[in-house]
């Protein structure tokens, strides 16, 4: 006798495969990609034969994954659970100062899933007349010089221009040129900073941090004065009381759509940071009500720029939802509420923000009031009920969300228009 789990695995394991065969019948611009697949298998098989290695099982939980590497394109099963043990169990190498979008942790939750592999190019940096030479991937001069390991400051000025003259300076890849800025040690009445500053006088780096003298106030040394490092830079006000505070600048985050990438997944092309401010006021009193009034606001750390790399590519989330028994009139009503619940992430908690874990994590499962999943279902557990694979597998998260949204609202349709009118988005 067949135990009774087991026969609703079997049974569950039927109905995908169906539905599979079926949506695939129905549309033929996935008969090429179905031989194409065959090929793929074919060949594994012919490996697993003849080659001492050991074929791919397809299984359920297979995903179909596309590699762009060394002006190829590879599409392969994979049963691997990260973009790096892939990479290894293709014996794919990775070479110093390569980029993998994305990243080698990376979970693969769906198929047509995407990897791009950049191949490193020489580089030369100079800073301060010194030059390096290295090999880089990174697509920004903030993030070259970062991979090289090169302790940069935000204030630092980082450009990258093509090398002119290659058979002078020894290098035909791009240059990267860095203007270190200089420390400077700011005493702004009575407060003492600590700054750098890429200007080259006094007076440009009171024009630069915005600093607007009061009539009275004096310069030491002199506005004109060229700056040297660790200069020791005062501007007096006799007579005043002043207070500082402190703040951090929320760190900007630049957001590029590309199609290279799957859905739901990203990729850092440059890391960012916060910045810091110091904000001096005079304090007044005047019959014995206290008044404060901004005298300057200096930017003691600026803050960096995160760029991020957004896949936008939805082939692999449709053959999902149609794996999962979501009808095609259905999609684009089911993408805008997964978008907007989790962002296509099949293992981000309730207030996961800005990025997809790699991998379920316990951080909140013990809480039955926090959301999990594509479509953040509450609690987590109920799930369970489409599948032990619930925390990680998109096509069983899929099927609970498919339920929940036909018996709750009817369809699709009119679990969009709620989600909208109670959102009022």
């Amino acid at each position: 006798m067949i135990s009774k789990s087991l026969g609703d695995k079997l049974k569950r394991f039927g109905r995908r495969q169906l539905r599979k065969a079926k949506y695939l019948i129905r549309n033929p611009i996935y008969v090429p990609v179905i031989t194409g697949f065959l090929l793929i298998l074919l060949t594994f098989g012919l490996l697993g034969i003849f080659g001492n290695s050991k074929a791919i099982q397809v299984t359920p939980k297979t995903k179909i994954v596309i590699i762009t590497h060394d002006g190829i394109r590879q599409v392969v099963p994979s049963n691997d659970k990260t973009v790096g043990a892939l990479l290894k169990h293709l014996k794919i190498r990775i070479n110093p100062g390569d980029v993998v979008e994305p990243s080698l942790n990376t979970h693969i939750y769906q198929d047509d899933f995407r990897i791009n592999i950049y191949r490193a190019k020489p580089v030369e940096i100079v800073e301060n007349s010194v030059r390096y030479f290295t090999f880089s991937a990174a697509k920004t001069p903030r993030a070259i010089a970062d991979q090289a390991g090169i302790k940069l400051y935000a204030a630092d000025k980082v450009t990258a221009i093509p090398n002119q003259n290659f058979l002078k300076n020894g290098a035909i890849g791009k240059q990267v040129v860095i203007t270190p800025a200089v420390p400077v040690n700011l005493n702004l009445y009575g407060v003492l900073l600590n700054i750098r500053t890429p200007s080259k006088t006094v007076g440009g780096m009171i024009k630069e941090e915005n600093i607007h003298l009061l009539p009275t106030d004096q310069v030491i040394p002199a506005e004109n004065t060229l700056i040297t490092a660790n200069e020791q830079i005062y501007i007096v006000h006799k007579g005043i009381k002043i207070k500082t505070v402190n703040q951090t600048i929320p760190m900007p985050v630049q957001s590029i759509y590309v199609s290279n990438l799957a859905y739901g997944t990203n990729a850092i092309v440059q890391q960012g940071s916060p910045g810091q401010e110091t904000i001096t006021y005079e304090i007044n009193s005047n019959n014995g009500v206290v008044s404060s009034t901004p005298l300057a606001t200096v930017v003691t750390t600026p803050p960096v720029t995160e760029i991020v790399d957004q896949g936008d590519s939805l082939s692999g989330i449709q053959g999902d939802m149609a794996l999962a028994g979501i009808p095609p009139a259905d999609y684009s009503f089911a993408s805008y509420i997964i978008s907007h619940e989790s962002g296509w992430c099949p293992t981000k908690w309730q207030g996961d923000i800005g990025y997809c874990p790699a991998g379920f994590s316990q951080q909140y499962a013990d809480y039955a009031s926090v959301g999990y999943g594509l479509c953040q279902a509450t609690p987590p557990i109920k799930m369970s009920a489409y599948g032990s694979d619930w925390p990680t597998d998109p096509i069983t998260q899929l099927e609970w969300c498919n339920s929940y949204a036909n018996s709750r609202y009817g369809g699709w349709y009119n679990a969009y228009l709620h989600w909208r009118y109670y959102r009022n988005w």
